[in-house]
């Protein structure tokens, strides 16, 4: 089984969950940039946040033969953070890079007119820099964030081929399925969405457009809900190609529209070269 995770936080995860993962089948994932589980004070940890996006988990996840791409943005809850709205002129240096597959997470948190110009200055920036885009939905009133999400992207102009519309429920999947955006789940072990609902929504609405994910960000979360899900469909009578569209080809078709997705398998750890950022780095050696 091959698994792509089109949506998770290696930042807050360990070695041992890239280990797990691998095994699992995960062979590549995308990491968009997300809120750090306290403020950031300035915009200079962005930076800091997107080198290491762009170069130090890239690196951890090849010593498991996991490809690594990010989405890069201001995300939604630090859009009304006025020490870090600059991050929006920071955005087009690093849009332009390769590894950078989508401009995301992006959309709302709490709909403030904050968010608004946040959400709407960086749809604008993925149409100049030609790139999809991660929206996340809020996680209250999520069906009322969910059609104003829906209305912005629509005049904004851009595609909906081009949108996954994430963190999506029974609630919300069928007015995204009828706007022409991707769909985007997120199979927590508690909240947003389990894999056996995952499974009851798919028998529904099917597999096109559906993109299933683990987020596994700083809260109560798994990073092997990917193959949890995957299990749970095969169990469920879905065929193995089925499992193959939903866990693979669908988020391979999405970001592939970036022209900058790279699947061959990474190298492992001891064929991989260290980035130069860290060739003298003692963790990058092995060391403590």
């Amino acid at each position: 089984m091959r698994i792509f995770d089109s949506h998770i936080h290696m930042t807050s995860r360990t070695t041992d969950d890239y280990a797990a993962m691998a095994t699992a089948g995960v062979r590549a994932l995308v990491e968009p940039a997300f809120w750090l589980g306290q403020p950031r004070t300035g915009v200079g940890s962005f930076t800091d946040y997107f080198d290491s996006l762009l170069g130090w988990e890239p690196y951890r996840a090849s010593q498991f033969g996991i490809r690594h791409h990010c989405a890069l943005a201001l995300n939604p809850k630090e859009a009304n953070d006025p020490r870090v709205t600059g991050v929006l002129d920071l955005l087009p240096r690093y849009l332009a890079k390769d590894g950078v597959v989508a401009v995301g997470e992006i959309g709302y948190d709490s709909m403030t007119p904050a968010e608004d110009e946040a959400f709407a200055r960086q749809l604008e920036l993925a149409l100049r820099h030609d790139l999809p885009v991660l929206v996340h939905t809020p996680h209250r009133d999520k069906a009322v964030g969910t059609r104003r999400t829906l209305d912005v992207v629509r005049e904004s102009g851009i595609d909906p081929a081009r949108v996954v519309v994430d963190h999506l429920t029974e609630a919300t999947v069928g007015m995204v399925a009828e706007s022409g955006c991707w769909m985007g789940f997120s199979v927590y072990p508690r909240t947003k969405m389990s894999e056996e609902r995952m499974v009851r929504i798919l028998s529904r609405h099917g597999v096109e457009r559906m993109l299933v994910n683990s987020a596994a960000d700083w809260g109560h979360s798994d990073p092997l809900k990917t193959r949890a899900t995957a299990d749970a469909m095969l169990a469920a009578g879905f065929h193995d190609d089925d499992v193959d569209r939903v866990m693979w080809r669908n988020p391979v078709s999405f970001y592939a529209q970036s022209g900058r997705l790279v699947l061959e398998p990474a190298d492992d750890a001891a064929g991989f070269a260290a980035p130069a950022a860290y060739a003298g780095n003692s963790l990058a050696r092995g060391g403590e």
